[in-house]
């Protein structure tokens, strides 16, 4: 009878309309939205970047995706693009392990579309967004990612087409009272990790939260290396891997600032020419930023400078450039942004404006340069303008957003594009929300679809921004121990620039395409077994399947398609956590997907002329993990069905990878 009893509440809330709740016991998932419990509570209060204007979470008109520390420590990664491939939105195509080469998208869109944020500040490459995932920050000192799906140029700017992932550091905060009531100013934490695994993986990593009166620093370190899962044709290392980061960020009242650096060395045996399989990359990206957020009379003022640089070294044959010379680049971008905003009875009103210099140095992107730098010998140099402003209002059953972008980028002919956006959401029956949304955005193009024209390929130096309009409806529920969301959105696009081919002996060509049409749906159910029906052995559940149909004018019938034609069209993603004893954990995610698209299939170097599609995979990871309060020992397995599978036609992924790893944290205060 108890069974019978559980059984029908259950059944009654899951024919309630959709929503979401945001309970994460100490197994973890995907939190998404404000909630009824302790956890999910203490997320609603938290500020994130999905206006101009700060808005807590609860209160925000469009759904920002939140994956939090508990998700991080739960699921079976090591590295941010690993935890990327949980989010149902996103699409996480890699070439190598552990973020080696990663291209990550949104809704349907290509890795160049979204715009990769470090605590609010904006470190895209305009190289190339292959190089975009390289994050300077290890997993372990991440407080949580915010993911928002859709065109987001009224608040993020350039290269935001399809959306931002903004990664969010932990910082230890002035506690508000200690023991006896005092305020406690001085305490951290200290943190190491160490893990191995396949093909004599290893990583280590250390890092420290401190504060000290007014003074926040966080410091982190990190290497991982490894052998690689694949060989060259003449049985030498080309997977192999290894890679330094390192990351700071301090701050004193309302100033913050912060530095990082991502080092990598990888072979990349077919990764770019499948006729190739000894290639092999060097990058260097290096990241500072200051800002600031403060007060000035009725104003809060949000000033902000950041300075990121990078370098790229590709070899076409490891390590012999008189084979075939390498390709060298160096960029170099510099921004400047001055946020305000003011609230009145009438809601939050902000603007502001950005210039956002970029320059790179190459030996194949850009026009000839008056003073050649050594390898350096062509280059450009471009200056981004946009202007924004953006009022919010928030009463309690409603919140709206309204605003655009002006921008012009001196690269183009082009001249200013004015962006607009409005958002809105309706609260009713006290747990059930409505969010209908409309959004338009741009996009300059890289240096590389502008200027790469070597290996087969012919770039376009006089290539549009792309554009993009987006409606989106969405539908999200909460009740203590279940949520969901259910959304609906349509894309029409502009100028979409793709790398295509018109005949098989064909160059790649840059182009921008006349228009696309996208239609795509998201839901994600979640219960939490706890509060639902006071389970403690099985923690949660957490299914969320996305949907996406695009049609492309792409001006001919036959064409190959590098990038946009290659979508997920269907993604499955279930997880589930379960306490085994005590302080054992076990979580099991399964992820199923199918791919729209074609790719030319090899034997060996040499093509065949087949056009083949990509077959639907299945995903089976797991982490059984001890977490205990001061340390933690876990088991990772991932692809236990041991699937042989492409992201990218003719680069095969590894099977069945273990690690083993423990960390340990030491916490004080004073």
């Amino acid at each position: 009878m108890k069974f019978f009893r559980y059984f029908c509440l259950l059944s009654s809330w899951l024919i309630a309309p959709l929503g979401l709740s945001a309970r994460v016991p100490s197994g973890a998932g995907i939190t998404e939205t404000e909630g009824a419990s302790e956890p999910a509570t203490r997320l609603e209060e938290v500020a994130v970047t999905g206006s101009r204007a700060p808005l807590q979470l609860g209160q925000g008109a469009r759904i920002v995706t939140v994956l939090d520390s508990l998700a991080i420590q739960s699921l079976p990664v090591v590295t941010i693009n690993d935890l990327l491939k949980y989010a149902v939105g996103v699409d996480v195509r890699q070439r190598g392990v552990e973020g080696m080469q990663t291209d990550i998208s949104l809704r349907g869109g290509s890795f160049d579309q979204i715009a990769i944020l470090l605590n609010g500040v904006n470190i895209s490459d305009p190289q190339t967004g292959h190089n975009a995932a390289d994050f300077p920050v290890d997993v372990s000192l991440i407080e949580r990612i915010e993911i928002l799906e859709g065109p987001a140029s009224r608040v993020y700017g350039t290269s935001s087409l399809l959306g931002a992932i903004n990664i969010i550091t932990k910082n230890v905060s002035v506690a508000p009272e200690g023991e006896g009531g005092e305020r406690v100013r001085n305490r951290g934490e200290v943190s190491a990790h160490l893990d191995g695994g396949s093909y004599l993986t290893f990583g280590g990593g250390a890092g420290t939260s401190i504060q000290t009166g007014d003074w926040p620093h966080s410091l982190s370190l990190s290497y991982s290396r490894s052998n690689g899962y694949t060989r060259s044709a003449a049985g030498t290392l080309n997977g192999d891997f290894q890679a330094v980061k390192a990351f700071y960020r301090g701050g004193y009242k309302d100033l913050f600032w912060q530095a990082g650096m991502s080092l990598k060395d990888f072979g990349s045996n077919t990764f770019y020419s499948a006729r190739f399989d000894d290639q092999f990359e060097h990058t260097l990206k290096t990241f500072a930023a200051i800002g600031a957020d403060t007060k000035a009379g009725f104003l809060h003022l949000k000033p902000l400078i950041y300075w990121n640089h990078s370098q790229d070294r590709f070899e076409l044959f490891r390590g012999k450039p008189e084979a075939y010379p390498f390709n060298h680049h160096r960029t170099n971008v510099l921004c400047a942004n001055l946020g305000a905003w003011f609230e009145t009875v009438a809601g939050r009103t902000a603007f502001g404006a950005e210039f956002r210099n970029e320059d790179i140095a190459s030996t194949n992107l850009g026009e000839p340069l008056a003073r050649p730098d050594g390898v350096y010998v062509v280059g450009l140099n471009r200056t981004q303008m946009a202007f924004y402003a953006e009022h919010n209002v928030t009463l309690r059953w409603f919140t709206a957003s309204v605003g655009l972008t002006a921008a012009r980028n001196t690269g183009s002919a082009e001249g200013f594009g004015v962006y607009p956006g409005a958002d809105f959401s309706f609260r009713f029956l006290q747990d059930c929300k409505v969010y209908l949304n409309y959004n338009a955005s741009y996009r300059v193009p890289t240096f590389t679809e502008l200027y790469y024209s070597v290996g087969g390929h012919q770039a376009d130096k006089n290539l549009k921004s792309e554009k993009m309009h987006a409606a989106e409806l969405g539908v999200k529920y909460l009740r203590p121990g279940i949520r969901a969301i259910v959304s609906v959105w349509y894309h029409y696009g502009m100028d979409l620039i793709d790398w295509i081919k018109e005949t098989p002996e064909a160059d790649w060509k840059s182009v921008n395409h006349t228009r696309l049409n996208a239609f795509g749906q998201e839901v994600t159910l979640r219960l939490d077994f706890p509060q639902l029906l006071g389970w403690s052995v099985w923690q949660n559940l957490q299914v969320a399947y996305s949907h996406i149909d695009q049609r492309k004018d792409l001006g001919a019938e036959n064409i190959q398609s590098l990038y946009a034609l290659n979508h997920l069209r269907h993604k499955l993603v279930v997880q589930t956590d379960i306490r085994l004893w005590s302080k054992l954990f076990l979580n099991l995610s399964c992820r199923w997907q199918e791919r729209e698209g074609v790719y030319e299939r090899y034997e060996g170097l040499a093509p065949t002329g087949e056009f083949v599609p990509y077959t639907p995979c299945t995903f089976l990871d797991a982490q059984l993990s001890w977490n205990a309060d001061n340390y933690r020992v876990y088991f990772q397995a991932d692809n236990l069905l041991n699937k042989r599978w492409y992201d990218h036609g003719n680069i095969p992924q590894p099977g069945i990878w273990f690690r083993l790893g423990a960390s340990y944290t030491f916490k004080w205060k004073m």
